[in-house]
Parts: structure tokens; C-alpha cells; sequence
């Protein structure tokens, strides 16, 4: 009697004993995928949102640095050209007149200068832009994204500024010069590093299949 109550007691701790749970299923993460991946092979050893805050930064700097020289000589220039008729003749008057100039060309120097920072800066990240998205949509970097994106911005200026047909023209062919210098040193760079480029690749490809059907033909 008293080995039935053991078994009993043993079966009832058995049956009290809580399963172990299934740990819950992981449900996937709902942020969104970057917005820039990783790159093995980035332009310049630079990443992509690195270059586009960089470069136009780089840009706006050199353009408002240009931008304020000429402004300056062209509000000197203005200047005495619109006082040629009633120039100074005394001391104090020449000390008024210098003055009076400086401040005109350091007024136009800082005027010009920002605008001219802002246009180069602007057009320098659309240019980016533009050879990011068309390296992201074609799925590799190479000098032709350079060439569709320097193209582009050329387009857009000489629509911007209705410029005529044959400035226009010119501004395309500028554009399409600096794409293929530009877009071609970042391919040298690239393979200096080991980086594959797509017409490059392309064109070993063939002279590797040339060469295996020669082999074959002999």
C-alpha cells in the first residue's frame, strides 16, 4: 500500500512539473534598410555621404573664394568709374575717396562671394547626386555614372540660364571633358586599389576568351 501511494505521489509531481516554454519568436526588425549600403570600393576612399557633404563644402569654399576676388575688383572698377568726373583734390579728400572704395569693393566681394559659394555648392551636390543614383541604378561606379552625371549638370544649367544653342553646346562638351578626366582618374585610383571596374572587367573578359579560342584553333 504504502509503494501504490509512492508511485502515485511520483505521478502527480511528474504531471505538476511546468513545461518549459518555447521562447518567442523574433519578430523582424521594423527599421528601415540605410539609406546608403556599405561599400567596399567607395570613391576617392571616400563614402558616399562623407563625399556629399564634403565635396560641395569643398566647392561652395573655392567658389566664394573666387566669387569674393572678382566681386571686389569689379565694385572697384564700378566705383571709379562712376566718380571719374568729380575726383578729389585735396588730401582729405583723396583719404574719403579710398575709403569710400574700399568699402564698396569689400561689400561686393562678400555679396558676389556668397552667391558664387552657393551656385558652386549647389551644383557640385547635384553632380553627386546625380553619379550616386546612376551608380546605385546601374549596380557599379565607374567614369560612365561621372559622364551621365556632368552631362546632366550641364543640361540643367544652360536650361537654368537659357543659355543659346551654341553655348549651350559648348557647355555639354566641357561637361562631357570634365566627366571623362574626372570619372577616369577615380577608375586609375580604383584599381590602384584593387577595385573591379565594369569595362574594364568586360574588356579582359573578351581578351580572355580570344586568347582560349586561339589555344582551341591551334
Amino acid at each position: 500500500m504504502a509503494i501504490e501511494t509512492k508511485k502515485i505521489s511520483t505521478v502527480d509531481a511528474s504531471e505538476s512539473t511546468v513545461a518549459p516554454t518555447a521562447a518567442p519568436d523574433v519578430l523582424p526588425s521594423s527599421q528601415p534598410p540605410p539609406l546608403f549600403n556599405a561599400e567596399p570600393f567607395p570613391r576617392l576612399s571616400i563614402t558616399t555621404p562623407t563625399r556629399l557633404i564634403l565635396a560641395p563644402l569643398a566647392s561652395s569654399f573655392v567658389g566664394a573664394t573666387l566669387g569674393a576676388i572678382q566681386g571686389g575688383q569689379i565694385a572697384q572698377l564700378r566705383f571709379r568709374a562712376e566718380h571719374a568726373h568729380k575726383m578729389p583734390d585735396t588730401t582729405a579728400g583723396w583719404y574719403f575717396y579710398h575709403k569710400t572704395k574700399n568699402y564698396h569693393a569689400m561689400q561686393g566681394a562678400i555679396r558676389e562671394g556668397f552667391r558664387m559659394g552657393a551656385t558652386t555648392g549647389f551644383w557640385t551636390f547635384v553632380a553627386l547626386g546625380l553619379e550616386t543614383a546612376v551608380d546605385r541604378y546601374r549596380g557599379s561606379s565607374d567614369m560612365f555614372s561621372t559622364i551621365v552625371a556632368s552631362l546632366s549638370v550641364a543640361g540643367g544649367f544652360s536650361l537654368w540660364h537659357r543659355l543659346s544653342l551654341s553655348t549651350a553646346a559648348r557647355t555639354a562638351r566641357q561637361g562631357l571633358l570634365f566627366g571623362t578626366v574626372y570619372g577616369g582618374l577615380q577608375d586609375i585610383m580604383g584599381l590602384a586599389r584593387g577595385k573591379p571596374i565594369g569595362y574594364i572587367e568586360f574588356l579582359r573578359g573578351n581578351s580572355r576568351r580570344g586568347d582560349a579560342l586561339d589555344e582551341v584553333a591551334k
